[in-house]
């Protein structure tokens, strides 16, 4: 099962380095490098402090696309 995300979206709208956020975080700028490229499903604990981070519930960021949608959500 894949999880798609909208990191990358919600990162620009705080004009923000991945660097930024992986520090504010406690990760590595390559694993928010890995999320963004969906190469990497962050733990539950990334995931929360993500979404903690940006103020929203982790589902306004990750989600598993339908079946046959290969677009993902932009819209945070």
């Amino acid at each position: 099962m894949n999880l798609d995300n909208n990191l990358r979206v919600w990162r620009a709208k705080r004009n923000i380095t991945q660097e930024e956020l992986a520090e504010a975080i406690g990760v590595s700028r390559q694993t928010i490098n890995a999320i963004e490229l969906g190469k990497f499903n962050p733990s539950v604990l990334t995931a929360l402090n993500l979404a903690k981070f940006f103020g929203t519930n982790i589902e306004e960021i990750f989600f598993v696309p339908k079946e046959g949608d290969h677009e993902k959500n932009s819209q945070p």
